[in-house]
């Protein structure tokens, strides 16, 4: 148990099954580990049970609690090829060569595009040639006619950032006109390399980095903290010509890392930690108007970024104009920065439509399949479906069904996928397998993450191999328990801003360092009603007196929205998580609602 106020009813943690019939699951704490952290660090002991419950022994705990750059920032050239895209670079500024950049169209590309375009603006190179691939006309990575043309219009040297590793063609023809490139990536590889002048990816399977789990924009600052050297060793900077402030630029690595889900332990934390510092600063003109039409008025965290300005920095790729999200995060013009603030915030509202109709029909298919797959994973595929949304719809069937997820978005002759997945079951190595199988034209990703292309006719084949790959990674019953696990119990009254304090002694919260979660125990839900986009708003009471607010997002038509709305005046055991609420210049803390379980 993680606090005192509560001791959790006998049985809570065994076999009972949750509203969404999943098995609730205490996470083990070394106690003494726990208690010499306290101890040691003069930590609350809150703060030191969740420390030692996330696996922070005493020689990490500094660095978990202070990320420093300082500490955790390795030496660029450790990565395979950095050193060679340095000197090209290096040649190119030097020489005025004109720079292209190809990026993806979602968040992490946005921002390891703009990081780039804002340093070589800074040293002086000349203006940068950007290409943001259209999703419905090119597609995911980069073509054969879009490179040719940044050769055609000047350059001599393109960076591709979060993406390049499977253009093993488009590339190719690249080489043949002389067309130099770079490949920036942290998606899985297969068996080869593409053919360019330098791939840096800590995924690369001769790769020995210990920070595999960057994201695009980590590798691209690394590469400017690499290519920054070597432009002061070569004595580029000058008086007219100051070295750039490369910190400047965590506030993008931070975003970037989010909003891909990259773990947030070692230097991903540090980049998120210090990034966030940056970000409350509001250097960034595109950022700082991206959060005043969001309307975020606080300082920023990790939450923020993954689920307020992530998604209208993605709008633009997904239903509105792919290159909007660079160019506004690359901008230090305030009007144009505004302007495209706008136009990305009513992006994102269509793409909410468009996703609530995608959502509603994959749901009726997988409900109503009579036969199931044959693995662990759900997979709905439609016609005339909006690929800019398959994305999202696949992370809500994750979610509802606590089980990896493929949405296909079906036209012509083509399917466009993809997949999120849980947590233990690698998804983009199922998927890089069947792309090497010839049943994807095209595929990669990570473990939670993938994107893949195929024949329609070849979905079924898909459907197949996958749920094969998936069930021999999950063991011989080929079955999944959904288990939902917390850090500890909690009475109605112990839910406090001063836990909340407490807290932030571990945060930034995110993929590697979860968000603590909870247990409250013997909560009366005074009432309940329906508010917003099918959230439900709840008032809970304790059994000492105590009245805390709380609020499930978008559970309205599912059996824990429906239990929350008939549960009027019943006691539940309900898990979630705590956050600040602040309205109307008051703070008060609020219990998100994951989950709940009837009591008696």
């Amino acid at each position: 148990m993680t606090t005192a106020e509560a001791a959790p009813p006998t049985g809570l943690f065994d076999d009972q099954r949750s509203v969404l019939g999943r098995r609730w699951r205490l996470r083990p704490v070394d106690e003494r580990l726990a208690l010499t952290l306290a101890q040691r660090h003069d930590l609350p002991d809150v703060v030191a049970r969740l420390m030692a419950s996330r696996g922070i022994d005493l020689d990490a705990a500094p660095g978990f609690l202070c990320p420093t750059m300082r500490d955790q920032l390795p030496d660029p050239s450790h990565l395979r090829d950095l050193d060679t895209a340095v000197a090209r670079l290096v040649s190119a500024v030097q020489g005025g060569d004109t720079i292209a950049l190809f990026g993806d169209y979602d968040v992490d590309g946005a921002t390891s595009s703009a990081l780039l375009m804002r340093y070589l603006r800074a040293v002086g190179a000349p203006p940068v040639r950007v290409h943001i691939p259209d999703r419905l006309e090119e597609g995911y990575g980069p073509n054969a006619p879009a490179l040719l043309g940044l050769q055609e219009a000047g350059a001599s040297v393109c960076v591709c950032v979060d993406c390049g590793m499977t253009a093993f063609e488009p590339l190719a023809a690249a080489r043949e006109v002389g067309l130099d490139v770079v490949v920036v990536d942290h998606h899985a590889p297969g068996d080869r390399l593409p053919d360019a002048v330098a791939v840096i990816n800590p995924k690369r399977r001769d790769e020995s980095t210990p920070h595999r789990d960057l994201a695009a924009v980590g590798v691209t600052f690394l590469l400017t903290v690499g290519l920054n050297r070597a432009l002061r060793a070569a004595g580029w900077f000058t008086a007219e010509r100051p070295e750039p402030d490369l910190k400047g630029l965590l506030d993008l690595v931070a975003l970037g890392t989010v909003c891909d889900v990259m773990p947030l332990t070692g230097l991903n934390r540090a980049f998120v930690t210090q990034g966030l510092k940056v970000m409350a600063r509001r250097q960034n003109v595109g950022i700082a108007a991206l959060a005043d039409v969001a309307g975020l008025t606080e300082a920023p965290t990790a939450f923020h970024l993954g689920y307020i300005l992530g998604p209208r920095v993605n709008a633009g790729g997904r239903v509105g104009e792919a290159p909007m999200g660079t160019r506004l995060l690359s901008t230090d013009d305030p009007d144009d920065a505004r302007r495209m603030a706008e136009a990305l915030d009513g992006f994102n509202a269509d793409r909410k439509e468009i996703e609530a109709q995608v959502l509603l029909e994959a749901l009726e298919q997988v409900e109503g399949r009579t036969t199931p797959l044959a693995g662990p994973m759900v997979l709905a595929a439609g016609e005339g479906w909006h690929p800019g949304v398959i994305g999202i719809v696949a992370s809500r069937l994750r979610e509802r069904f606590d089980l990896p997820a493929c949405v296909l978005a079906i036209e012509g002759n083509q399917a466009k996928g993809s997949g999120r997945s849980i947590p233990g079951l690698d998804l983009g190595a199922a998927v890089i397998a069947a792309r090497e199988a010839g049943i994807l034209t095209l595929g990669g990703g990570h473990a939670m993450a993938a994107g893949f292309s195929l024949h329609p006719d070849r979905i079924t084949d898909l459907e197949g191999f996958l749920s094969r790959h998936l069930a021999d990674q999950v063991g011989d019953d080929g079955a999944l328990d959904p288990v939902l696990d917390l850090d500890g119990a909690l009475a109605v009254e112990g839910a406090s801003l001063d836990l909340l304090g407490h807290l932030d002694h571990i945060a930034p919260f995110g993929a590697g360092n979860p968000e603590p979660a909870f247990v409250l125990t013997d909560a009366r839900v005074l009432r309940a009603d329906i508010v917003g986009m099918g959230h439900v708003r709840c008032q809970l009471g304790g059994s000492a007196g105590g009245r805390l607010k709380a609020i499930a997002f978008k559970v309205a038509d599912g059996d824990l929205g429906q239990a929350l709305l008939t549960g009027q005046g019943r006691t539940m055991h309900i898990a979630g998580t705590l956050r600040v609420d602040r309205w109307q210049g008051r703070t008060t803390p609020q219990f998100v609602i994951d989950d709940a379980i009837l009591a008696g």
